[in-house]
C-alpha cells in the first residue's frame, strides 16, 4: 500500500491521537490546580514539598506521586464484586469522556484537513447520545460492587443524570434553533468574528447557557452536585470498592468530563476555537503582522516572570532551608526557563518581520492553527478554573434540593427558553432578513 492510499488513515490516526492527548494532557494541571486553587481559597499553602532534583514546580510534582502512588498500590478485587461488570465500569466511564471530544472541532482547517476528529453532521446529538451513556459507568459500579453504600450511590447517580439531562437537552435545543444546525462545525462557524456573534450574548442563548452549565455540573458530579460520592452519607459512593488504578480511572474521568464539558460549552455559547474579531481568514492573511504582536508582545511579559522567579530566592522558605539544599536551585531553574520563553518568542518576532511565514506554503495554516487551539485551551481551562472554584465555595446540596432543583426549576424554565428562542429567531428573521 503506498503512502499516499496511507494518507487519509495516518490523517486519522492522527487526529485521535491529538484528541486523547488534548484531554489527558490537562488531566494532572487540574488535580494539581484543584489542591493549589482550594488552598488559595482556604488561606493555606497547598502541596509544595515533594520536589524532583530540587524542582518542586509550585505542587506539580504532588500529582506526579499520585500517579506513582496509583500504580503501586495494590489492587484489590473483593470476592463479593461482579467481577465482569466491576472491572468493566470504570473502563466505560473513562472511554465515554475521551469519545465525547471527537465531536468537539479545535480549528478550522490545517492544510485542507478539517481540524476535528469525526465531522458528523449530529454532533450536537452525538454529544448528549454519549452524556447518557456515561450513567453506565457509574451505574455499574454501583450495582456491581454489591455493596449498599455504592449501590445507594449508584441510583443516585442515574436519576441526577437523567433529571438534569432534560433541562441540558432542551438548553441543546435552543443553540439547534438559532444556528439551524446540530453540527458543532456549523455551530462554531456561525460564532465567527465579533465577540457578540457568540450565542451566549443573546438573551436566550445566555438562559440555555446557564441552564446547561449547571446541568453540567450534576453531569459531571462535582459540588454542589456530588451526591454520588458523598463521603458523609456514602463512604465514597459508587467507587467504594475500588482501589489503585481503576480508582486512579474514575478519578481521572471526573476531570476529564470537567475539560469536555467546558470544550462543549465553549464550543456552544462562547465561539469555540474561534479568536474574538478574527477570522481563520484573517488571521491567515495577516499572520506576519500576529506573529510580530504576539512574540514580541509575550517578550516583557515573560521576563517579568523570570524576575519574580529570581526574587524568589529570598523567600522564608529558600532562607530556611540549609545552604546545600538541592531546591535552591528552582528559582535559578524557572528564571533560566521564563528568560528562554522571552527569548522563544522573541525569535517568533523576528520571523513575523522576515515574512518567512508567507513563503511557506502551511506557514498562515500553522499560525491559524496555533492560534485558534490556543484560544479553545484558554476557554477549556477557564471553565474548569469554574469548576474548581464553585467546588470549594458552595456546600452540597440535600438530595430533595437537588431533585427539586432539575424538575421544578431547571425543566419549566428550559421549555420557557426554548419558545422564547423560536420567537428570537423568527424576530431576527422577520426584521433582519439576511
Amino acid at each position: 500500500m503506498t503512502l499516499e492510499a496511507l494518507a487519509p488513515y495516518l490523517i486519522a490516526l492522527a487526529k485521535c491521537v491529538f484528541s486523547v492527548a488534548f484531554v489527558m494532557n490537562i488531566v494532572p494541571l487540574l488535580i494539581w490546580a484543584e489542591r493549589k486553587g482550594a488552598a488559595y481559597i482556604q488561606d493555606r499553602p497547598g502541596p509544595n514539598r515533594a520536589h524532583i532534583l530540587g524542582i518542586r514546580a509550585g505542587g506539580l510534582v504532588h500529582t506526579l506521586n499520585d500517579v506513582v502512588k496509583l500504580i503501586m498500590k495494590e489492587d484489590i478485587v473483593p470476592d463479593h464484586v461482579e467481577k465482569g461488570y466491576w472491572a468493566a465500569a470504570p473502563v466505560i466511564s473513562m472511554t465515554i469522556a475521551l469519545c465525547t471530544f471527537a465531536v468537539v472541532p479545535f480549528g478550522d482547517t490545517f492544510m485542507e484537513q478539517g481540524l476535528i476528529v469525526s465531522d458528523i453532521d449530529g454532533g450536537l446529538l452525538f454529544v448528549l447520545a454519549m452524556t447518557g451513556i456515561g450513567v453506565y459507568g457509574v451505574m455499574l459500579a454501583g450495582w456491581a460492587s454489591n455493596n449498599k453504600f455504592s449501590l445507594l450511590g449508584g441510583l443516585r447517580a442515574s436519576a441526577q443524570m437523567v433529571s438534569y439531562e432534560l433541562a441540558m437537552g432542551l438548553s441543546a435545543v435552543v443553540v439547534f434553533l438559532m444556528c439551524g444546525s446540530v453540527s458543532l462545525r456549523e455551530i462554531v462557524t456561525q460564532q465567527a468574528g465579533a465577540i457578540w456573534n457568540w450565542n451566549a450574548f443573546s438573551v436566550p442563548g445566555f438562559i440555555a447557557f446557564v441552564l446547561f452549565w449547571t446541568a453540567a455540573f450534576a453531569e459531571t458530579n462535582r459540588t454542589p452536585f456530588d451526591l454520588p460520592e458523598g463521603e458523609a452519607e456514602l463512604v465514597g459512593g459508587y467507587h467504594t470498592e475500588y482501589s489503585s488504578l481503576r480508582f486512579a480511572l474514575f478519578f481521572m474521568a471526573e476531570y476529564a468530563n470537567m475539560i469536555v464539558a467546558s470544550a462543549v460549552t465553549a464550543t456552544m455559547f462562547f465561539g469555540g476555537y474561534n479568536v474574538p474579531f478574527l477570522t481563520g481568514q484573517q488571521i491567515r492573511a495577516n499572520a506576519n503582522g500576529l506573529l510580530q504582536l504576539i512574540g514580541f508582545g509575550a517578550v516583557p511579559v515573560f521576563v517579568a516572570f523570570a524576575a519574580i522567579a529570581w526574587k524568589r530566592r529570598n523567600r522564608p522558605f529558600y532562607q530556611e532551608l540549609k545552604a546545600d539544599d538541592i531546591r535552591h536551585r528552582e528559582p535559578k531553574v524557572f528564571a533560566a526557563l521564563w528568560v528562554g520563553m522571552a527569548a522563544a518568542h522573541g525569535g517568533l518576532g523576528v520571523l513575523g518581520l522576515s515574512g518567512l511565514v508567507t513563503d511557506l506554503s502551511w506557514g498562515p495554516d500553522a499560525v491559524a492553527f496555533v492560534l485558534q487551539l490556543t484560544m479553545l485551551v484558554v476557554k477549556v481551562l477557564f471553565g474548569c478554573w469554574f469548576f474548581i472554584w464553585v467546588r470549594w465555595t458552595l456546600p452540597r446540596f440535600r438530595y430533595d434540593q437537588l431533585m427539586d432543583l432539575g424538575w421544578k426549576r431547571m425543566l419549566p424554565l428550559a421549555l420557557g427558553n426554548v419558545f422564547l428562542a423560536a420567537l428570537w429567531v423568527y424576530a431576527r428573521a422577520t426584521l433582519f432578513p439576511a
